[in-house]
């Protein structure tokens, strides 16, 4: 009776140890993450067209961002990002007869990004992984403000694409079975001209966006 008591307990103590393994990373698997991330740039800017005490400024948000990565080993992939979000900029600074802090312009943000990452523990349950890539920003459908255009005229704004490096860290987490959450930190290297074309003449300012994206959502393992 013991015996049979004994092997049961076994048994059921093999089956919570099978099923409680991490699924491993195996070479050929595709990780696909649904994320929500914030963009919150570490911006600077020069002085606008050379006016003294004037530069812009560019506003954080938060978006939905879709992410691939292709694991051609067990510890190395590749990750390519999509996604996109509507950034304001607006006035730092006094120089322009403008009120500080009013919004100039509106621009949308589209930055496919490409990273190298390591992935450090493949077979555990808690994968932290590290990323070194490039990317290219392209600022599309400039648009000035009404505010703006009320203020001095018709204004044709045109937003210089960017390239850049791109570092990140990160996390994935399994759930269940090739389910997984995921954490994720990039910085990405966006410097841009913009400039601003009225009836007077023309604006131009040199802005470093440079942001840190934080990144949480939730992926599955093919």
């Amino acid at each position: 009776m013991k015996t049979i008591k004994y092997s049961g307990v076994c048994a059921l103590f093999l089956v919570i140890l099978t099923t409680s393994l991490p699924i491993q990373a195996e070479q050929g698997d595709w990780l696909v993450r649904v994320r929500g991330i914030v963009i919150h740039p570490n911006d600077s800017s020069g002085r606008i067209s050379g006016i003294a005490n004037t530069g812009v400024e560019v506003d954080t948000q938060a978006v939905p961002e879709l992410d691939i990565t292709y694991m051609f080993h067990r510890n190395w992939g590749v990750e390519v990002i999509a996604g996109i979000a509507n950034h304001n900029i607006s006035l730092k600074g006094n120089g322009l007869a403008l009120p500080s802090g009013m919004d100039l312009f509106d621009t949308w943000v589209l930055p496919p990004t490409v990273t190298l990452q390591y992935h450090f523990l493949p077979d555990n349950n808690i994968r932290p992984y590290v990323g070194l890539g490039v990317n290219y920003t392209a600022f599309l459908w400039n648009d000035a403000t009404d505010r703006l255009e009320s203020m001095i005229g018709p204004v044709d704004v045109d937003v210089d694409h960017s390239w850049g490096l791109a570092a990140q860290v990160g996390v994935d987490i399994t759930v269940k079975d090739n389910w997984f959450v995921n954490f994720d930190l990039k910085y990405i290297d966006i410097d841009t001209t913009a400039t601003l074309k009225t009836g007077g003449g023309r604006l131009r300012v040199n802005v470093d966006v440079d942001p840190f994206v934080f990144g949480a959502g939730i992926g599955y393992r093919f």
